[in-house]
């Protein structure tokens, strides 16, 4: 039982996951941030957020002391509301630009989205993100379209709205193949090219996406298919975040638990049951012993309900142990939790979890919104 991430991490770790069993608990994202600052001091030179990747290139922009303003990073740098909202994070932005205003290149911190750039439900056009590729190869390619007709939830929702099997998204990937190989053929690769890489493969996993979308198939294999294709998305850029940052140090990684645990997630949605393989579980025999994960947990919040656990569940054996919150590998015995329900988002230990997980980080009891 420790606070200190040092006895939780190897010579061997390079993507480190901290994740947290809900969104709307704060005590994980302010703990992230205090654990951040402790890895930054051991040679951590990125951080990567379960936010859009894309969107993610303003906050990295701004805290290498690039123009802008603080509260416009903030909320136009996150999605997933996850900005303006949660001031953890606007404090990991203040922090991050604070740290590196003194620091050479080779020393500065680096932020990172990882998150596809949509919702279940919802996905945006393709067009920005193949437009920012063309630009940077010089390229002409009629890109123009009718943005809102792909951005309607119903485009997701109701196959024969989807355009994802139209002439024109055909036309798309086959001008996204295109400039792939171009970009591909180009020997110089720096942080520009990487930007286009990273907006390029987003537009080609939105065309993916679409595709998807436009399958007459019944619920909840359309939604497995989603979950999976965006998790499958989050794994690849993990991925291509180490790439970029291999020579640099380790990159510490926060999102819910579910897209970070080793074994595969699952949960209700639209009355569906939804499996899906989680994007630790794919990067995780990729990397070997260079990936860990350790697992957020929750006691008790009572701004959304979340009462204190009875004893004999695995929660209730980790209330015990904690005074405020800590860090533990010793696996606790009990129950699944049974008074939670999917309003709270909140994912109860259980042993699958447990199997996929190095160690623990438990939270007595949640915080709110302010430190």
């Amino acid at each position: 039982m420790s606070q200190d991430i040092r006895e939780f991490i190897s010579p061997f770790t390079e993507l480190l996951a901290f994740g947290e069993p809900t969104h709307r608990e704060h005590a994980h994202t302010w703990i992230r941030n205090e654990l951040f600052e402790q890895l930054a001091a051991l040679g951590y030179r990125s951080i990567a957020l379960e936010s859009c990747r894309i969107r993610g290139v303003l906050v990295d922009d701004y805290v290498k002391g690039g123009p802008g303003d603080l509260d416009t990073v903030v909320k136009e740098g996150f999605s997933h509301s996850f900005g303006e909202h949660w001031p953890a994070n606007r404090e990991l932005v203040a922090w991050m630009r604070e740290y590196n205003a003194d620091k050479p290149a080779e020393e500065q911190l680096t932020f990172y989205g990882f998150d596809f750039q949509t919702e279940t439900t919802s996905a945006p056009s393709p067009r920005p993100y193949l437009e920012h590729a063309r630009d940077y190869l010089g390229v002409e390619a009629d890109l123009s379209t009718d943005d809102e007709k792909w951005g309607r939830d119903e485009a997701v929702l109701d196959p024969g709205q989807s355009p994802g099997r139209s002439e024109e998204a055909v036309r798309f990937r086959e001008i996204g193949t295109d400039l792939l190989k171009r970009l591909y053929r180009l020997t110089v690769r720096d942080d520009a090219w990487n930007r286009a890489e990273a907006h390029l493969t987003a537009g080609l996993s939105l065309l993916r996406y679409h595709r998807e979308c436009a399958e007459p198939n019944p619920l909840g294999v359309r939604l497995n298919r989603l979950c999976q294709m965006r998790d499958g998305v989050m794994a690849r850029n993990l991925l291509d975040i180490r790439r970029i940052e291999a020579g640099r140090g380790p990159t510490f990684v926060h999102a819910h638990n579910a897209h970070l645990q080793r074994t595969d997630s699952s949960m209700e949605m639209a009355g569906e049951r939804i499996e899906w393989f989680s994007a630790g579980a794919l990067v995780a025999p990729i990397l070997g012993d260079q990936y860990a994960v350790i697992a957020g947990t929750l006691g008790r919040n009572d701004g959304f309900g979340l009462g204190e656990p009875d004893e004999d569940t695995l929660e209730g054996q980790l209330q015990k142990r904690f005074v405020t919150w800590g860090m533990t590998k010793d696996v606790p015995r009990g129950r699944t939790r049974q008074d939670t329900s999917p309003e709270m988002g909140y994912f109860p230990l259980d042993q699958h979890l447990l199997a996929g997980v190095d160690a623990l980080l438990h939270v007595r009891v949640g915080r709110p919104v302010t430190r």
